[in-house]
């Protein structure tokens, strides 16, 4: 590059950095400039005239007008950034001689630029280009030394830490910090940029692992020449800053003795006191930046580094000897370096070191403080400390914590520890009680800090035994108690909090405190239930003080604040409510945590029964107290009924004062406002709701201790009831807590009895001739929902008697249905925990009949069923009702009737999603509070008016949803009662297939409503069934629905594919605007094809909805019922939910049986803790002899059931198994990854049949291996799922090989068949799916035909059956098919050309996402071809050279 070139290059640069000398710069001028800087980029010579630049001292250039200017830092950056990049592209093609050249240009760029000027002696701040020049060669180097230490550069560490003057770049001994270290900022930057290029998983492409690894040998071979100059600087800098911090302070006194402040000091005194602050600022920032890398050592480099202490060099207690020092946030990063070492496994010497060293090194650093705060003239313990040391303090926190959870190990294998005595229990002991006082601090972010290790150790068995918690976790209970309770954010914002100032500084705004606080009590609910269980003296001590203090204080609401002035009532942001707020969930955890022996009448032992006798009389003062509390503010009865409800865990052993308590909540289900209103304030509308739920929810803990008072409360519950002014949801409650007590009456007459007593006005509501007279026909339904009105008769949809008439005609039908479905879940959920598990058999054996007869598993009759659940013999007067409503409410949604209904401008919404579901479908985020929020859907879809308006267009969605969604709850609770299978209902049977099951309702449905119909109806039905009735009772329904649903996925998935007639477009949305084109259309297009777009759309009308939400809710009906198809097969084939745990059981048991050893029956997952004495289940739970017996007939119906559905009914299985086929098409990941599971199921099942092998063999095996060789995006993550598929289906069919269950495991080769040695042995255990399956014996063409239309040869396909024959592995053989597909899929690529992107989720997924080509990627930097050995090598290899008399023979010279 000659001297004009050079010229102009820097002219460019100077134009393009706005060097100074350049002014009214033209944008043509600029962009002139940019495009010469990237040509030059391009440039052979590029790296050569850039070695030249860094080289020179100046870079002055000639401007136009003929002056001169400097664009020295501006050109070096920039030619520092080209050499950069070539070594991404060029630096491997260099020979040794020029890549050495080139290193060595940039040591010597960094040497001058690190040797000290002339103007630099008299300088103490560090000059800002310099330093952005030493950040940039600082990169440089790294970059070098990653491609070339140790092997080619074994000077790297002696360039970098020999002192300038002898060559190196690191600063002459005993230099000041500032601009006489700008080479140890160089050194610092470059070995913290090597340290996470090649530990930090985040870099694992960009350098191999052996390159790596090489490094870090390297550096383990040099550490005594990097750490003493570290440390040794370390010390120096601190010592300067120390000194610089003493004369300022000297200064200061001798002001202040003079009565002068900083502000009065002379100009002499000025430029004196500048020089301190300089000196101390200059040694702080390289203290900080030695603690960057420095961190980098301790999060991944030996720990030797760091704990080794040798010479003089101890890191560690340097580190927390920092922990003392503020400037430069010295106490924030030694914090950090110690983090890392928290995180890291640390033996036990090291560990113990640690936290016996911490608590004396943190005393000296609050000593610090207190010393700077006092020579500032305020409290150590002010707000203002606080705030300013609050970050240190939360670091703090987090490091001790993780210092504990990340070895709990050393606590629990330390004898000391466990026997509480010696000095390493008093360490830890000491260590705790430091975490724990931490806790005293205002903020709630320094406990939020320590809640998982305080949960960890109190979960863990080993750590409870011994005493080593005890002392502390009174603190631990009292801090989490006070921060549980909500802070009034208002207060904060107003400056009236206390602490108002350290909030602010915790939280950035009441969202965030929010967020933080649900989750501070989500994990305090396990920390509050674990000291009740471990330490329930000391909980119930606090709880017991918490509440009458409470209690004292604010039972009358004082100091009323913040009062409603309506009524002068509290109101929810009250001081005495949000205190009770507070204490309600410690009271609930810690009472639900208090064992047993704790509070009943047992014999224990001396321990035991001191404690219990403390225990019970706080706790019986504590339940009188709340009991006798009689608030008058309706928020302090809402409280009072939350401490109520958690006394439901106290009651169970002393329900003394448990009548009181009900009947106190029954009152406030009658409770009005103060004064009264026609229409209930919310707050007593929440009080009421709330007394319901308590109700509940204390009848479902001690309802046998309720049945002594049913009549009494049956009496009361009928007198609320017909006082009138209940709301439905009130009604709802007093009947589930009346079937709650009546599951505990013992004769089963008697339950069944009062269930009908209870039951009987809603059965009578359903059989009232109103009702049968709108369920009769569609036009009674919409004549009784007044959506017939609304077409001749707009107006009358928001005329305010007619509204609350229909709606209130609503809630009598809505109510009936809902009240049956809450009480039959509520009374079938009690049968399942009796003592038979809900088996229609009162005494179970001890053992599990091996003959798999069970007399039970069939037809049985209605009176055996209700022995166990009392709500089954209502089912006959409640079925035939039930059928007309939902076979009235899916004539709604006939082609027919949608098409008139969506020609009217109002009653077109009865068919529109609610805003709910408008709601659903957008993305959700913490910003949006609900639907009715700011950014919610309300009035989305019938625009400016939403559910809450006195306006029947935006509430009949609701409508239809809640009742479609309540009769096929209803469906699925009597198939999962067994009653729709027992003879009494034989004769109603094919009225119930006729609804169910009927063509145009199955058509018609939109897809939300097939959803869950599959979910709550079909599901469960299958699930429920007795294998002997699957013929009879399963046929008629699942025929029709499978073979629908075939047809519904395929013309919903074709437009998003590019297939059938419809296009892209066909997929929005029908809104307002299109509805009477699309109603129109029925006519002309007739009812077959006008479904085809109905499917195509989900089926949604979306009313005013705005496009982007419309497309997503069709987006998201779509993808929900496929993932719907896709989970129920899965929990019909066992492959998820309650059958699969049946078969992991088996699987267990069969392990215990084989190595002979019953604990593998008591041990469940790693994330649970076990007795080690109870049978437990696979997922941890326990398993009792009623689920033994539940079990082996589950085990029966999971072989029977997948026979049925396989093998059967061939339109049941034709359509099941080709839709599952279809699915590993659609373009969703979920979907695909379920499918390739229940294919393997399939292939299992029936490969062994030839009438599959064409649709298993050619169109299973087709869509499989285009969905690999295509590569779309939405199939990146799923490709090992779909090769292994492929890999099943090709063994079993073609090289009679089978695989394990869900094909796992190698291929098992089956023998030549003697007799025809074209055929293969059938495998012995075809006909069990669950053992493997069996295979085609007669090889089919059909999966080699598939690999000859990819592009293979018959040879090629030989060679790979041979391979696949001789490597059987699992390993192995997927990758002799991703091999082969990779093939494929760059003939396909390079057919396709660029008419396909890289962009959308069918468009092909790039190189770097690609399975396929996942062994072509290679790192930026490679390994070196010479192998390293270092010094530590050769020592280890002679002394393994050299004999060791120890390593003669066991006997010695015995024979000598």
């Amino acid at each position: 590059m000659n001297e004009s070139q050079r010229q102009s290059l820097l002219s460019a640069i100077a134009i393009s950095s706005g060097v100074a000398g350049f002014t009214n710069i033209t944008p043509q001028q600029r962009a002139d400039a940019f495009t010469n800087l990237e040509q030059f980029k391009t440039y052979p010579g590029r790296v050569a005239a850039c070695v030249e630049m860094i080289g020179c001292d100046s870079l002055p250039f000639a401007t136009a007008n003929g002056n001169t200017a400097d664009a020295t830092v501006p050109g070096k950056l920039y030619a520092l950034g080209v050499i950069q990049e070539f070594l991404k592209v060029g630096y491997n093609g260099l020979n040794d001689s020029d890549r050495g050249q080139l290193r060595s240009s940039i040591v010597t760029a960094a040497r001058q630029l690190a040797m000290p000027s002339a103007a630099d002696a008299s300088s103490i701040k560090m000059d800002d280009s310099k330093r952005i020049l030493a950040m940039k060669i600082a990169a440089l180097l790294a970059d070098l030394a990653t491609r070339e230490f140790p092997q080619r550069w074994q000077t790297f560490v002696t360039d970098l830490f020999a002192p300038v003057s002898s060559g190196g770049i690191w600063c002459e001994p005993g230099a000041d910090a500032g601009a006489k270290t700008i080479g140890v900022k160089i050194c610092l930057e470059c070995l913290k940029l090597i340290t996470e290029d090649c530990t930090d998983s985040d870099f694992n492409a960009k350098i191999s692992t052996v390159r790596r690894n090489d490094i870090l040998l390297g550096f383990n071979e040099v550490t005594h020449q990097i750490l003493p100059p570290l440390f040794e600087l370390l010390s120096k800098q601190y010592g300067d800053l120390n000194n610089a911090k003493s004369t300022l302070s000297q200064m200061n006194q001798y002001l202040a003795s003079s009565g002068r402040t900083t502000a009065q000091m002379t100009p002499e005194e000025k430029a004196q006191y500048q020089i301190q602050l300089d000196k101390r600022d200059a040694a702080g920032a390289i203290l900080a930046d030695e603690l960057g890398t420095i961190e980098k050592f301790c999060q991944s480099m030996p720990l030797d580094w760091m704990f080794k202490v040798e010479n003089g060099v101890d890191f560690v207690a340097a580190l927390l000897h920092l922990l003392r020092e503020d400037v430069a946030k010295i106490q924030l990063l030694s914090v950090a370096c110690l983090q890392q070492l928290a995180i890291r496994k640390l033996d036990q010497d090291q560990w113990f070191r640690v936290i016996s060293s911490l608590p004396s090194a943190l005393f000296e650093a609050s000593k610090a403080s207190a010393q700077r705060a006092s020579e500032r003239g305020i409290d150590p313990n002010c707000i203002e400390m606080l705030v300013e040391q609050l970050d240190y303090h939360r670091s703090l926190s987090k490091m001790g914590s993780i210092l504990v959870t990340c070895h709990l190990a050393h606590i629990t294998a330390d004898r000391d520890v466990s026997s509480g005595k010696g000095p390493k229990f008093e360490a830890v002991s000491r260590y705790l009680r430091l975490l724990s006082e931490m806790m005293s601090h205002q903020s709630g972010v320094i406990c939020g800090e320590q809640i998982n290790t305080w949960v960890g150790l109190l979960r863990d068995p080993a750590i409870v035994r011994t005493n080593v918690l005890n002392p502390h976790l009174g603190r631990v209970l009292n801090a989490y108690m006070t921060h549980v309770v909500k802070i009034r954010w208002d207060d904060v914002w107003d400056q009236n909090h206390p602490y108002s100032s350290l909030i602010e500084a915790s939280w950035d705004d009441d969202e965030e405190y929010h967020e933080w606080l649900g989750n501070l009590r989500s994990k305090a609910s396990q920390l509050f239930r674990a000291i009740g269980s471990t330490e329930p003296e000391i909980a119930a001590t606090a709880i017991h003080l918490k509440v009458r203090t409470l209690l004292n204080a604010h039972s009358s609401g004082e100091p009323r604040d913040q009062l409603n002035p309506e009524n002068n009532e509290l109101t929810v942001h009250s001081t005495a409510c949000q205190e009770f707020e507070g204490v309600t969930q410690p009271l609930d955890n810690i009472l639900h945590g208090i064992p047993s022996w704790a509070l009943d009448n047992g014999s224990y032992d001396e321990k035991r029964t001191r404690i219990r006798n403390t225990i019970r009389p706080l706790l019986s003062e504590l339940a009188n107290l709340i009991v006798a509390w009689n608030p008058n503010d309706v928020w302090l009865k809402f409280r009072r009924t939350t401490l109520l409800e958690a006394l439901k865990h106290y009651w169970k052993y002393d329900p003394s004062t448990l009548p009181t308590g009900v009947d106190s909540l029954l009152v406030y289900l009658s409770v009005t406002d103060n004064p009264p209103k026609d229409i209930l304030s919310e707050d007593v509308v929440g009080l009421r709701k709330k007394s319901g739920v308590s109700l509940v929810a204390v009848a479902k803990k001690v309802p046998d201790l309720l049945v002594p008072w049913l009549s009494q409360l049956s009496d009361r519950a009928k007198s609320l009831l017909s006082s009138g002014g209940m709301s439905p949801v009130n009604e709802m409650h007093l009947y589930e807590f009346l079937s709650c007590v009546a599951t505990a009456v013992e004769n089963p007459v008697d339950r069944s009895n009062f269930i009908a007593d209870v039951l009987g006005n809603s059965i009578r509501l359903l059989d009232s001739p109103e009702i049968q007279n709108s369920i009769t026909s569609v036009e009674g339904l919409l004549s009784f929902l007044g959506i017939a009105q609304a077409a001749g008769n707009p107006a009358s949809v928001t005329d305010p008697t007619f509204v609350k008439k229909v709606t209130n005609d609503f809630q009598l039908l809505f109510s009936s249905l809902n009240q049956l479905l809450s009480v039959g879940k509520r009374c079938h959920e009690a049968s399942k925990k009796r003592p038979n598990g809900g088996l229609p058999i009162q005494n179970l054996s001890d053992t599990v009949d091996d003959s798999c007869n069970f007399p039970d598993e069939g037809p049985v009759g209605i009176n055996e069923l209700a022995i166990n659940d009392p709500f089954v013999p209502l089912w006959p007067k409640i079925l035939p009702t039930l059928l007309k409503v939902l076979d009235v409410t899916l004539r709604v949604w006939h082609p027919e009737c949608q098409a008139t209904l969506l020609q009217n401008n109002i009653q077109r919404y009865a068919i529109a999603i609610s805003d709910d579901e408008a709601f659903l479908a957008t993305k959700q985020d913490g910003s949006v509070k609900g639907v009715f929020g700011e950014g919610g859907t309300a009035g989305s879809i019938v625009s400016g008016t939403d559910r809450r308006d006195l306006n029947l267009a935006p509430r009949w969605s609701g409508w239809f949803n809640e009742s479609r969604n309540t009769c096929f709850q209803l469906l699925g609770l009597i198939c999962m009662q067994r009653v729709i299978f027992a003879p009494e209902l034989s004769h109603l049977y094919p009225q119930f297939v006729a609804v169910v099951a009927n063509q145009e309702h199955l058509r018609s449905m939109e897809h939300r409503h097939f959803n869950q119909y599959l979910k709550q109806f079909i599901e469960i039905m299958m699930l429920s069934c007795p294998a002997p009735l699957y013929q009879s009772h399963l046929t008629a329904i699942l025929g029709p629905v499978f073979e629908h649903l075939q047809y519904r996925l395929q013309y919903s998935w074709n437009p998003v594919l590019g297939k059938g007639s419809l296009g892209i477009e066909s997929t929005r949305p029908m809104g307002s605007e299109n509805c009477i084109a699309a109603a129109n259309q029925l006519a002309s297009l007739g009812v077959e094809r006008w479904l085809i777009s109905y499917y195509a759309r989900g089926g949604l009308f979306v009313g005013d909805l705005d496009n982007v939400t419309g497309e997503a809710a069709v987006e998201k009906a779509r993808v929900e019922l496929t993932r719907t198809y896709a989970d129920m097969l899965q929990s019909t084939l066992a492959l998820k939910g309650a059958w699969a745990l049946v078969l992991a059981n088996k699987a267990r048991e069969d392990l215990a049986f084989k190595r002979n050893d019953p604990s593998k029956l008591m041990s469940g997952p790693n994330n649970k803790l076990t007795n080690g004495k109870d049978y437990l289940n696979a997922d941890g739970s326990k398993r009792t002899l009623a689920q033994l017996h539940i079990d082996a007939r589950r085990l029966i119906r999971i072989d029977k059931l997948c026979h049925f559905l396989l093998l059967e009914n061939e339109q049941i299985a034709g359509s099941l198994v080709v839709t599952v086929i279809q699915c590993l098409e659609y373009p969703d990941a979920y979907t695909c990854r379920r499918c390739t599971r229940i294919v393997h199921r399939i292939l299992e099942s029936v490969a062994w049949l030839d009438k599959y092998t064409e649709l298993l063999g050619y169109r299973l095996l087709s869509a499989a291996v285009k969905a690999i060789v295509t590569e779309p995006k939405w199939m990146v993550g799923t490709e090992w799922d779909m090769i292994n598929v492929i890999r099943d289906v090709y063994n079993r069919l073609v090289l009679g090989q089978y695989l394990l269950p869900g094909g796992q495991g190698p291929g098992l080769q089956m023998p030549r068949d003697p007799s025809n040695p074209m055929m293969f042995e059938q495998t012995k255990v075809a006909d069990k799916p669950l053992l493997g399956g069996g295979i085609l014996t007669a090889t089919s063409d059909f999966p080699r035909r598939i690999l000859m239309e990819i592009g293979m040869s018959q040879e090629e396909v030989v060679a790979t059956e041979k391979s696949l024959s001789e490597k059987r592995s699992a390993k192995e053989q997927k990758d002799i098919f991703r091999d082969l597909l990779r093939v494929a899929a760059d003939k396909t690529k390079q057919a396709e050309g660029q008419n396909r992107g890289e962009n959308g989720i069918l468009d092909r997924a790039g190189a770097e996402e690609s399975l396929l080509h996942g062994k072509l990627r290679q790192p930026q930097v490679a390994a070196l071809p010479e192998k390293l050995v270092t010094y530590s090598m050769m020592k280890k290899k002679e002394g393994s050279d050299s004999p060791d008399p120890a390593d003669g023979p066991w006997h010695g010279n015995i024979f000598d």
